[in-house]
């Protein structure tokens, strides 16, 4: 199966794609978040080559674990985008992979202009590997995606 990873934001939208199998999770494009929100056409396609069986959102939470500020916003657009494009949502931690995403573009030599573009999709490639990662730890056995919930 695979999986589209939404690193959802007011402004960008971060995707990253796995492949079939289910192990690797690699950056794809970033999208205006406006634009997601009202069938873009774009996205229409990019979802006809890739053919994605669901998607997973980042969820961000604070370090004690809890779902931050932000959460009830990113469920809401989260499930919006899977009500327009026909797609099963899921949720998951996104907790650090921003900083984390800003700091492996530093050390391949990016200054902040430069990561501007790559950032949000380079952190839901992160948080897609994490939760790909959990899945294949779990001997095969398969999270309840399906009713929104992550394998966490």
């Amino acid at each position: 199966m695979r999986v589209l990873a939404l690193d959802i934001g007011a402004v960008r939208t971060g995707i990253a794609i796995s492949d079939p199998e289910e192990r690797v999770a690699t950056p794809l494009a970033e999208f205006s978040t406006p634009e997601l929100l009202n069938k873009n056409q774009r996205f229409m396609r990019l979802l006809e080559d890739w053919e994605p069986e669901l998607l997973l959102c980042g969820l961000p939470y604070t370090l004690a674990g809890e779902e931050g500020k932000q959460a009830a916003s990113i469920r809401e657009k989260a499930e919006l985008l899977g009500s327009l494009y026909g797609l099963p949502v899921a949720f998951t931690d996104e907790r650090l992979s921003s900083q984390e995403a800003k700091r492996s573009l530093r050390e391949k030599g990016l200054d902040e202009k430069a990561m501007r573009g790559k950032i949000d999709m380079i952190a839901a490639s992160i948080f897609l590997q994490a939760w790909l990662d959990r899945r294949q730890s779990i001997d095969g056995e398969s999270s309840d995606w399906a009713n929104g919930e992550s394998s966490d």
